[in-house]
């Protein structure tokens, strides 16, 4: 093993690096990353950026120095664009190939974008958006969001914060019903209408305009600024030819192995999640960084599957939301505790007969991490909601 090849200079990408250096690697390492900055953190820019609270120094994962000490070949700003698994070379925009004897794909994924969009419509992904979004959001000026999932949630509590007025487009009848159950996504959206956004639900958007987003009934919510918060597209289209399978993102066994010295990491990796029986493609910060140390022990002998409880935490306004387990497909949301004066909720998830996540809204960390513990141990689903009773 002489060279490890990582695609994608982010959270993910960067535990690699960091695991193969820390577990005895002294071989070479290659990040390659399609925007020119080290590798920085995501969840702050709908946030605590966005909000002028931080500036862009204060994302960076590691120091300069800290990478330094790694050892790595930058190759920052260069898209990957083709990937030879039968030469085992990655091919780059600016024509240079680089062989591997291991390859890492952590792509990650980019906002979704409605066909015909005019010039100024925001999306909210790298640090150039979340700066020019901030310089946008005025008190007084008006922002229309599309979509009312966890990104548009959290940049619609900061654009509150700093006295713009947000309205949300959501095409559901229920924000975040799919992902997170009905009753919790009234719960959250509750909590918008009392910040003062309004929320619009059923609402179809059939076209943006200069002046603002007109609805498939006709109506026009007036806007200065629209974000479009509708989704994601996994980073996939370079290895259109490479023979990898591709389904909502890269394929990956339990493992976390697309094919032989291939792996996926972070967002774009859709792997087989054993704990559950089923493949996930999860979107968050906590599962790119234990994906990628595990990732880092398969290239150097050690592989184990993948099995974690996904963790996922959203702050919106003064409350923090967090999750694990797999909630979305769920067959069942109980609610066990809610209070919207207090803002505390607590959801349980069924899918078969197995607890299979937790939702929490104003709780303490110890209740979460014993709900957390029953999931990892499969808690028949009514041994665990008699342990919560």
């Amino acid at each position: 093993m002489n060279r490890v090849v990582i695609v994608g200079a982010s959270a993910g990408g960067l535990a690699t690096a960091e695991t193969l250096r820390r577990t005895g690697y002294r071989g070479l390492i290659t990040l390659v990353g399609d925007e020119p900055e080290l590798p920085y953190d995501r969840p702050p820019l709908s946030k605590q950026l966005l909000a002028g609270q931080w500036e862009a120094d204060r994302l960076a994962l590691r120091t300069a120095a800290a990478i330094d000490d790694l050892g790595l070949e930058l190759r920052l700003g260069v898209p990957a664009t083709a990937l030879d698994t039968a030469h085992r070379v990655v091919t780059l925009a600016d024509g240079s190939r680089i062989p591997y004897d291991a390859l890492v794909v952590a792509t990650g994924i980019r906002p979704r974008r409605l066909p015909g969009c005019p010039d100024g419509v925001q999306v909210l992904r790298t640090l150039p958006d979340a700066l020019a979004l901030r310089e946008k959001l005025r008190p007084g000026r008006r922002l229309v969001i599309v979509g009312a999932g966890f990104v548009g949630a959290e940049v619609a509590a900061t654009a509150r914060g700093l006295g713009v007025e947000v309205t949300m487009l959501e095409s559901a009848p229920v924000p975040l019903a799919l992902a997170v159950g009905e009753e919790t996504g009234r719960f959250l959206a509750r909590l918008h209408h009392d910040h003062g956004v309004e929320i619009r639900t059923g609402a179809a958007v059939s076209e943006i305009t200069g002046t603002g987003v007109r609805l498939a009934d006709g109506a026009v919510v007036p806007a200065d600024d629209v974000l479009l918060a509708i989704g994601s597209v996994p980073n996939t289209e370079w290895l259109s030819d490479s023979g990898l399978t591709v389904h909502d993102g890269l394929v990956c066994d339990e493992y976390c192995a697309a094919a032989p010295g291939v792996y996926g990491v972070g967002d774009v990796a859709r792997w087989h999640n054993p704990l559950f029986g089923t493949d996930l493609r999860i979107e968050h910060r906590t599962n790119a960084a234990e994906q990628g140390m595990a990732v880092a022990r398969a290239i150097l002998g050690e592989p184990r599957p993948f099995a974690p409880v996904p963790y996922f935490w959203s702050d919106q306004y003064d409350v923090k939301i967090q999750a694990y387990g797999h909630l979305r497909d769920h067959d069942e949301a109980l609610v066990l505790d809610r209070d919207l004066a207090a803002r505390q909720l607590l959801v349980a998830y069924r899918t078969g007969d197995r607890l299979t996540g937790v939702l929490a809204v104003g709780k303490s960390p110890k209740l979460l991490r014993a709900w957390r513990a029953l999931i990892a141990a499969r808690t028949p689903w009514a041994a665990a909601v008699t342990t919560a009773a």
